[in-house]
C-alpha cells in the first residue's frame, strides 16, 4: 500500500478511535454498576453489567494505546509507512476485534441486520438505556474502523510472510 494511503488511513484512524475513547470514557467515568444495575437486582443483571463494563474497559484500553501509538506514527519526522501498518494490524485485531468478540458476549453482532438499516446488535439481556446508548454509539465507529481497516484482517500478514517477515 502506497505510504500516502498509509498515512492518511493513519489519520483517520486516530481520528475514529479518538470519537470512540471520548464516548466510552464519558460512559465509563459515570456510570458504575450499582448504577447500571439499579432497576434489576437480579444475580443476572449483575453478571451482565459486570461483563459490559468490563468488555467496555477492554476495549477502551486497547483503544488508547492505539490511538497513542498511532500519534507517534504520525508525529515522526519522516513517516515509517511499514511501522503504520503494523499498527493498523493491531487496530483492526485488537480495537476492533474487542468491539465484535466481547470476552463476556453481553451483546453481539447479528449480520442478518446489518443491512437493513436496523442495529446489529443484539443484547443477552435487554440493558438499560445508558448501556444500550453506548454500545450502539461507539458500533458505529468500530464499523467505520472495520470497513476501512479490511486489508489488515488478512492480506497484511499474508503479505509478510511472503516478505519473509513477522
Amino acid at each position: 500500500m502506497p505510504s500516502t494511503n498509509v498515512k492518511a488511513l493513519s489519520e483517520s484512524t486516530k481520528d475514529k478511535l479518538k470519537q470512540g475513547i471520548d464516548h466510552l470514557e464519558a460512559f465509563l467515568n459515570h456510570y458504575t454498576l450499582p448504577m447500571l444495575a439499579v432497576n434489576d437486582q437480579s444475580q443476572e443483571a449483575e453478571l451482565f453489567y459486570k461483563g459490559l463494563l468490563s468488555d467496555l474497559r477492554h476495549l477502551l484500553a486497547f483503544s488508547e494505546v492505539a490511538y497513542e501509538k498511532l500519534g507517534v506514527a504520525i508525529r515522526r519526522p519522516n513517516f515509517d509507512n511499514d511501522f503504520a501498518e503494523r499498527i493498523l494490524y493491531d487496530v483492526y485485531h485488537q480495537c476492533v476485534n474487542a468491539f465484535f468478540y466481547p470476552k463476556n458476549e453481553c451483546y453481539s453482532e447479528d449480520g442478518r441486520y446489518a443491512y437493513t438499516g436496523q442495529d446489529a446488535i443484539r443484547f443477552r439481556t435487554k440493558p438499560i438505556n445508558s448501556a444500550r446508548d453506548i454500545v450502539l454509539t461507539v458500533s458505529k465507529v468500530y464499523e467505520e474502523l472495520r470497513d476501512d481497516l479490511a486489508y489488515y484482517e488478512n492480506d497484511y500478514m499474508t503479505q509478510r510472510r511472503m516478505q519473509g517477515q513477522k
